[in-house]
């Protein structure tokens, strides 16, 4: 009977969101390091900086991501690149410090794929992968694309504006 308590609920939440940019356009973005350089400039609110801890943008990168005093949860976290699928446009990033696993997660997966939508758009989509423990399932409402979405939007914003200079 113990080992049913321990067992994690596990989930997915997803979100879509399309571009009116080329699927290569946006991994250009996604795919390396620049995303992470540009979430603190366009969402300061949330994001305070996101520093490169080791690696080069491939898999096994590791990032440290700093939050903004005010943002809810913890004030960093550790994320490392486990996939990064350059023909396919697929990254996966899994929390391995801070963030969801302070509050009782003992997995939390983020994995973005850039999927091309006829030739002159493509679709952004953002999975979160989670578990969790039944001590900690009250914290579940908290797990959210919300801010996946706010980063695509603001992502494809950036690379329209940049093309728009071009």
């Amino acid at each position: 009977m113990a080992t049913e308590l321990t067992k994690a609920m596990k989930g997915s939440l997803c979100h879509e969101f399309e571009t009116g940019l080329t699927a290569a356009d946006v991994w250009e973005a996604y795919g390396g390091l620049l995303v992470g350089n540009l979430i603190p400039k366009l969402l300061p609110e949330v994001f305070s900086k996101v520093e490169l801890v080791e690696g080069d943008g491939g898999v096994g990168t590791i990032l440290l991501v700093t939050f903004s005093p005010g943002t809810p949860g913890s004030e960093t976290m550790e994320e490392k690149f486990i996939k990064v699928d350059n023909e396919n446009y697929i990254k996966e990033a899994l929390v391995t410090e801070g963030g969801f696993l302070d509050h009782g997660f003992q997995k939390y997966l983020v994995r973005i794929e850039i999927i091309g939508k006829g030739e002159k758009t493509s679709i952004i989509r953002s999975t979160i992968e989670y578990e969790v423990d039944h001590e900690h399932a009250n914290n579940l409402p908290a797990v959210s694309t919300s801010g996946l979405a706010t980063i695509a939007e603001a992502v494809t914003k950036y690379i329209k504006e940049q093309k728009a200079l071009e």
